[in-house]
């Protein structure tokens, strides 16, 4: 899905004051393709169509950035130090994009995008940029899934299906959100 300006998880996101200023403060640090995503969004939403509260104080803020000159893990540990210190409310988790390929098992990633596309899951391959009062999602594999509450592997792969299916025993997703329908395991898991 192209970067989008106008949506109502924009809305959402804006009308979220600590999820809004966190936006700010990744747009100050000027990341190469420098976004929150991940559980900063899809727990939002999902939050939002359950009818609760969302608090992303209890979530890890997953900064994502793609730097190919800048791929040592002391730096992505120093942007921590440096988000901390300005919001320390926050658990902040940076990682540059460009090196993570390493980690996934998968070939080089060529933007933070691209990277997003090897996520486990599609509801989760979701972020967000601050850009003044915009507010730019990137979704590769759009949003119909998020706001569907679906959740479903991105790949058949047998290393991402297992990588998918561990996930979804270990955060008990479906116990708070129950809404949420998943495709791609079977029932019990």
């Amino acid at each position: 899905m192209p970067a989008s300006k106008s949506n109502w998880v924009s809305d959402l996101l804006r009308a979220d004051q600590l999820r809004w200023q966190a936006l700010g403060i990744v747009e100050a640090l000027e990341l190469p393709q420098g976004c929150i995503g991940a559980g900063f969004l899809r727990n939002l939403v999902w939050d939002h169509l359950h009818g609760a509260a969302s608090d992303c104080r209890r979530e890890d803020i997953d900064v994502l950035f793609y730097d190919p000159a800048t791929t040592d893990p002391a730096y992505d540990a120093e942007l921590e130090r440096a988000l901390r210190a300005c919001a320390p409310g926050l658990n902040w988790s940076v990682r540059n994009q460009a090196r993570m390929h390493l980690r996934n098992h998968d070939a080089p990633y060529i933007s933070v995008e691209d990277a997003m596309r090897f996520w486990p899951e599609t509801a989760t391959a979701v972020a967000a940029e601050r850009s003044g009062n915009a507010c730019i999602l990137t979704a590769p594999f759009g949003l119909d899934d998020l706001k569907g509450l679906i959740l479903r592997p991105s790949s058949a792969a047998p290393h991402k299906l297992a990588a998918f299916q561990a996930r979804v025993q270990a955060k008990n997703w479906r116990g708070r959100w129950p809404k949420l329908r998943v495709i791609g395991v079977s029932d019990h898991a």
